[in-house]
């Protein structure tokens, strides 16, 4: 699995999916905010399997695991 995800898209992947699952915690929104699960695993793991489907890399020429 090679990394497509780099940079400023991890961070806010990270951050998205964080204050989503903190606001489905707190009972803010519904269960849907859960799915901050998936941005937050994509931001973690340096990988989007919807990347290769639509030719997107983000992580530059070099990646670093």
């Amino acid at each position: 699995m090679k990394c497509n995800v780099g940079g400023i898209d991890r961070i806010l992947r990270i951050v998205v999916g964080l204050v989503l699952i903190g606001l489905a915690l707190t009972g803010t929104t519904g269960a849907w905010a859960w799915v901050g699960v998936v941005p937050l695993a994509t931001g973690l793991f340096k990988f989007c399997p919807a990347y290769p489907l639509l030719g997107i890399n983000t992580s530059g020429s070099s990646c670093s695991k």
